[in-house]
This record gives structure tokens, sequence and C-alpha cells, in this order.
């Protein structure tokens, strides 16, 4: 057992006249290695990229949201009643009427 342990820590696996094999199975392990920490960088980077996105929608929604509530307190009655009283313009105390047109055919 000592000297299987100590051959190993040595390394006499790698210089042995069979270690052709060894070799091809540490290479393929380390392929694999390399394989798998590419991955998980790649996967690390989409992970980033989706927190940045999420954020970026949620400062467009809450700009979205602002400007719809400008937009709706600015088409309110009494702003256009401000605004337009700056230029001697006043609303109608009379109510419009509807103009109908009849036609010739009834």
């Amino acid at each position: 057992m000592k000297k299987n342990i100590y051959s190993i820590l040595r390394g006499k696996f790698l210089i042995s006249d069979d270690s052709f094999k060894n070799w091809r199975i540490i290479i393929f392990i380390s392929a694999l290695a390399i394989v798998m920490i590419a991955s998980s960088h790649s996967a690390d980077k989409k992970v980033h990229e989706i927190a940045r996105l999420t954020n970026e929608v949620k400062e467009l929604r809450s700009a979205f949201v602002d400007g719809r509530s400008t937009l709706m307190r600015l088409k309110m009655e009494s702003t256009i009643i401000k605004k337009v009283a700056k230029k001697d313009i006043k609303i109608s105390e009379i109510p419009p009427t509807k103009i109908r047109v009849r036609s010739q055919q009834e």
C-alpha cells in the first residue's frame, strides 16, 4: 500500500513503460476541465448580462410611467385653461351644438 502511494506521489505512473494510456487520460481530463471552465465563464457572463438588462428595463419602465403621468397632467383641462389664459383666450360658456347635414336623398 505504501509503495503505491509513494509511486503516485513521485509520478512513476507518468514515466513508466505503459504511461502512454495514463497520459491520454490526463490530457482528456484536462481538456474536459478547460471546457467546463469556459462553459462556466460563459454562463456567468450571461447571468450578468441578464441582470444588467433587467435593471435597464426597470429604469425604462419607470421613465415611461413618469412620462405618462406628465402627459396626463398636461392634458388636464385645468392645465390647458392656465396655459391658454396667458394668451387671453377664455372658455366658452355656451356649449357646442351639433350640426346635422341632411342629404338630398332623405
